[in-house]
């Protein structure tokens, strides 16, 4: 999926995104980066608000496991199932969150319990990254239904 097409996707069916004013940066096999500015998402502080800068960082971990299976045309229904997020510093403009996959081997484990059983769990990483400084981490995990 290209980043344009992504992006049209997220403001079409995840309204927060649009009103985040969130970009595509990037998508990846291995990664995708969103992007999003200040003032949409600012806090009383004139910093970002935590809860847009852990809106972005599931957003990203969503759309890696959603453009991969999407390229290995497989239909599944994905929710977050649970996930932590550590903010190290302030965001006090533009910022990206950039997702990977928790542990990239266990891919096909994931695509293998999804098809035998119809459900599988799947673990990703998203940093936030602000003046090229990782400012918060996110780690979730997913489940696909199909």
């Amino acid at each position: 999926m290209t980043p344009p097409a992504l992006q049209q996707y997220l403001h079409a069916h995840i309204p927060l995104s649009k009103a985040m004013s969130v970009s595509v940066v990037s998508v990846e096999p291995e990664s995708v980066t969103l992007s999003a500015p200040l003032q949409p998402n600012i806090n009383h502080r004139e910093t970002v608000f935590g809860g847009s800068a852990s809106a972005l960082a599931i957003l990203a971990a969503w759309c890696l496991i959603q453009t991969r299976l999407s390229a290995e045309g497989i239909a599944a229904r994905l929710v977050i199932q649970e996930n932590t997020m550590s903010y190290d510093n302030p965001i006090a403009g533009e910022f990206l969150a950039v997702s990977q996959l928790d542990d990239p081997q266990g891919w096909e484990r994931f695509k293998t319990m999804l098809r035998r059983k119809g459900k599988g769990r799947v673990s990703v990483r998203s940093d936030l990254v602000y003046e090229s400084q990782i400012a918060g981490r996110f780690k979730g995990e997913f489940v696909a239904l199909g």
